[in-house]
């Protein structure tokens, strides 16, 4: 009888003796959970990859080599027909059989350690993310999620990754990533009642006002929680990229039945050089810049979603260009009031008028902590009367072009010395005409003004795009890699037409315009699970926050446009209190 290494369930004792080996090279391919990770550090997962790579190609060789050894040990046990006598096997025929399989098993034994070895370096080593606080696990061969804008829990500006639960759907290219938080906000106001969480600086109650009469008020709310679903999914033309993403902040604020809102639902094709996104996501015009806790749009911030077409490239090492069409939605303030084009005039339709898409670009530079950002807009605006209630006063229709230029710069302060550790000093600048609904903070979404039904204009109306300029400019400290703040100061300016002196004083198209308004922003945030690694700051799971905001604002026309013993401006002092659950 030829010797053969003992086997048990039919499978040769050689084979299991590298079933270890790859069981443990699986988990390395990705049929097992990769291990979770956190920070940036792409230098040490590119080391580890590689050596994936080479571990690799010796299983390939192993198994080459098995097959043969395999194959051998078969024709030496397969029976001669008679009636010729099976030779019987030399000695030496049979112990080179079983130095073989000792070998085998002595490399499947070091393949098993050595892959056991990357896989704890590979759970102990940073994955590279994006944002403050990305944990997620990584599908081989997909392209990371894009870093683009503020990556705190209320800036969002862009599109931000999220810390989430992530898993790989088994036999398949796809990662799906379940994120959100749980966020509770509280807030008191020292002045004017403002029954809202989430409060426009250009809204809030001027002095003297019914309003600031019954003094400031208190309040608490849940409805701004969030949640999303993300998927990433390898194709022959790039990564596709999903998301669905709502809160519950589509209902009053004032009441604890929160109202469930849509908030992004778009898909993105393509890889780092060039990506092509359709669906309703944050406009290229957005910028969030300084981190806040209150879940308002503030002074000189945007946050607007909607539907688009946006194609994204890579111009040169660190520089992003993206160009997009968007939604449009044209809104005028007049002496009947401020019109949208889902508004009713006299229970009719809205003069206000969409006919083409709003047309956006962006240019992205990051380097080592620093960022430089260039945003564009052009859009044109509409306004017309036929088959309205205002074609009795006038009929016909009128047009304008709107446009507006920002730039913003985030610079890292160790750059000047490393006793600054991660703080940041940050600054933003805009200026354009019929912006206002992409600056809803300071002009309540006044794109233009007109003078139609004021007296004596008739068929000569107008519409006329309101000019808009503001700057920004922040710090952001960090007392400690746990505890951090904020430091802002906006200032906008919008200038009107002079027949806007002729709008009835007290009523909202006189007390909506806003000439100046001023806001001040001062926090301090504990994240008890924050980590500082490179330079780069992760908020962990949990933020518990104080803020205070200052805001005043300056009405076109002052006193006289706020009505009879009212005064032309408003301030609020509120203070706020938040904290944030991410999973």
């Amino acid at each position: 009888m030829m010797h053969r290494p003992a086997a048990r369930n039919g499978r040769p004792a050689a084979r299991r003796a590298v079933e270890p080996g790859l069981l443990a090279l699986a988990a390395l391919l990705g049929l097992a959970p990769v291990a979770q990770a956190q920070g940036t550090d792409s230098a040490t997962i590119a080391e580890l990859r590689q050596q994936l790579n080479e571990m690799r190609q010796r299983d390939a060789e192993m198994r080459r080599r098995m097959e043969q050894l395999e194959a051998l040990v078969a024709r030496q046990a397969r029976p001669t027909p008679a009636p010729r006598p099976a030779p019987r096997p030399t000695p030496g025929t049979v112990q080179a059989d079983a130095q073989a399989a000792q070998a085998a098993a002595r490399e499947a034994r070091s393949a098993a350690d050595q892959a056991q070895s990357i896989q704890r370096d590979l759970a102990r080593a940073p994955l590279p993310t994006t944002g403050s606080a990305g944990l997620q696990r990584d599908v081989p061969g997909l392209q990371p999620h894009s870093e683009m804008g503020d990556q705190s829990a209320t800036g969002d500006a862009l599109r931000s990754d999220l810390p989430g639960i992530a898993f790989r759907v088994p036999e398949t290219e796809t990662q799906v990533r379940l994120y959100g938080w749980a966020k509770l906000s509280a807030w008191s106001d020292a002045n004017g009642r403002n029954q809202t969480d989430a409060p426009l600086p250009g809204g809030i109650p001027l002095t003297a006002s019914a309003a600031d009469r019954q003094g400031g008020d208190f309040g608490m709310t849940a409805r701004f929680s969030r949640f999303g679903l993300d998927t990433r999914t390898l194709t022959g033309w790039g990564t596709l990229e999903t998301r669905l993403e709502g809160d519950f902040g589509g209902g009053s604020p004032t009441s604890s039945n929160a109202v469930f809102r849509l908030r992004q639902a778009w898909a993105e094709l393509g890889d780092e050089r060039f990506r092509v996104l359709v669906g309703q996501a944050n406009s290229l015009w957005n910028e969030g810049l300084y981190e806040t806790l209150i879940d308002a749009t503030n002074l000189n911030q945007s946050f607007i979603r909607q539907a688009q077409l946006r194609a994204s490239a890579r111009l040169a090492p660190g520089l992003t260009g993206q160009v997009s069409i968007e939604a449009p939605d044209t809104q005028y303030t007049s002496a009947a009031g401020v019109f949208t084009p889902d508004s009713r005039l006299d229970g009719g339709a809205s003069p206000a008028f969409n006919a083409m898409p709003d047309v956006l670009a962006r240019l992205t530079y990051r380097k080592d902590g620093l960022e430089l950002g260039a945003r564009g807009m052009l859009r044109q605006l509409q306004l017309r009367t036929d088959g309205t209630a205002a074609e009795a006063m006038a009929g016909g229709s009128r047009s304008a072009t709107g446009y507006g230029v920002a730039g913003h710069v985030r610079f890292p302060m160790r750059w000047l010395s490393g006793a600054f550790g991660a703080d940041e000093l940050l600054a933003m600048a805009y200026v354009g005409e019929g912006m206002g609904r992409y600056m809803a903070g300071s002009t309540n979404g006044q794109d233009a003004l007109s003078n139609l039904g004021l007296a004596g204009v008739g068929a000569n109306f107008s519409l006329d795009p309101v000019p808009a300029w503001g700057v920004t400019a922040g710090y952001r400290r960090f007392w400690t890699p746990q505890i951090r703040s904020n430091f802002t100061y906006s200032y906008a300016r919008q200038d009107f037409a002079d027949y806007a002196g002729a709008y009835a004083p007290g009523s909202a198209s006189a007390t909506g315009l806003n000439r100046e308004i001023q806001q001040v922003f001062a926090n301090i945030i504990w994240s008890p699970f924050g980590q500082m690694r490179n330079g780069v700051f992760g908020a962990g799971w949990l933020d518990i926050g104080l803020e205070y905001v200052f805001t005043r604002r300056d009405i076109q026309g002052g006193a006289a446009a706020a009505g009879p013993g009212q005064v032309g401006h408003g301030i609020a002092n509120r203070f706020l209190f938040a904290t944030i659950a991410r999973f």
